[in-house]
């Protein structure tokens, strides 16, 4: 039997440990949504997991974690969104900007941690500021769209007598339409002619090659996002096939065949998204968590696909690259 004193010493012991802690040991278990734009999951989602048990989160015991997968098809993410939220989730992480989106449709409430979006959370009014997000959506934003300038300057470097570049896209992809301007402000400034060729469904993907070498392109730049990040691998192997160089916004493109890709070290994002849900976990309100812009930048070149193709790489591109793949 519990006396007065008693209570006092178990009351007072337990204002010294950490919230998280103090419900762990009552038996709480955590219940963690992830909502993935993608087909399934990547190595930065599997960062995130791996990270987990570093914060004291072991998945069966302490932490329970459900996965949607929307498999490249925007039209799902709003169902599945609603299917964590009626699973009553302690928080949900989601991996893209659709996917962004949609929880925060369908939850104003359950905190969201954004493991990556392309596109400024503000403009999009995902977020009020970067610093203070005010509502319940926090995370990390890769700023991809604004480095698709860049991305065109390097191809451009690569291949001097550029003049024609394709831009492949999925239309149902928020953050296209950013890339697409960022490229197009870029191509006026260096000269370069640009086409932009919408892949709606997988069955259209060589179709759309086609068009494009109909139209001389001499370069394409894929957008990733929506569908175009389920067919890395069908896309590096047409872009082969037709001897065509490819610039990737996705680094994960590149691991999978393609020739170049420059963008944010997203590992080191979902390894904070983890951290991130930890302290909402033991009590921080999102709103009151930074949404935080990447540090560190990769450019990723694969000389076996560059071999494929038949195509030398400049040596004064190649001292750019932070990982060379051969």
């Amino acid at each position: 039997m519990f006396t007065r004193r008693r209570i006092i010493q178990v009351l007072g012991a337990g204002a010294l440990l950490p919230l998280a802690s103090f419900a762990q040991q009552q038996g709480k278990v955590w219940r963690v949504g992830v909502l993935s734009s993608g087909p399934g999951i990547t190595p930065y989602l599997e960062v995130f997991r791996q990270e987990l048990p570093a914060l004291g989160y072991v998945e069966g015991k302490n932490i329970v974690i459900e996965w949607r997968f929307a498999k490249g098809v925007a039209d799902l993410l709003p169902g599945l969104a609603a299917e964590l939220v009626q699973l009553k989730m302690d928080c949900l992480v989601t991996n893209g900007q659709n996917a962004t989106i949609a929880a925060k449709l369908v939850t104003p409430t359950i905190p969201i941690v954004m493991g990556n979006t392309d596109d400024d959370p503000v403009r999009t009014g995902l977020v009020a500021s970067l610093a203070r997000p005010g509502g319940n959506v926090t995370g990390f934003t890769s700023i991809s769209s604004e480095l698709s300038g860049k991305r065109l300057q390097l191809i451009k470097e690569t291949l001097p007598k550029l003049s024609r570049v394709g831009i492949l896209f999925d239309p149902d992809s928020r953050p296209a339409s950013a890339h697409i301007k960022a490229i197009q402000a870029a191509g006026r400034t260096l000269g370069v002619q640009l086409h932009s060729l919408e892949v709606r469904n997988p069955e259209v993907l060589e179709q759309v090659f086609q068009a494009a070498a109909k139209w001389q392109a001499q370069a394409l730049i894929v957008v990733s996002g929506g569908l175009m990040s389920n067919l890395r691998a069908r896309t590096a192997s047409i872009a082969d096939k037709l001897r065509l160089p490819v610039m990737h916004t996705s680094l994960l493109a590149v691991l999978a065949g393609g020739l170049m890709g420059y963008g944010a070290d997203q590992s080191d994002q979902f390894r904070g998204a983890a951290q991130y849900v930890d302290r909402i976990l033991k009590g921080t309100k999102p709103a009151n968590l930074p949404v935080q812009q990447p540090t560190k930048f990769e450019f990723i070149i694969n000389l076996r696909a560059a071999k494929q193709i038949g195509l030398t790489i400049p040596r004064s591109v190649l001292v750019q690259a932070t990982k060379v793949i051969e």
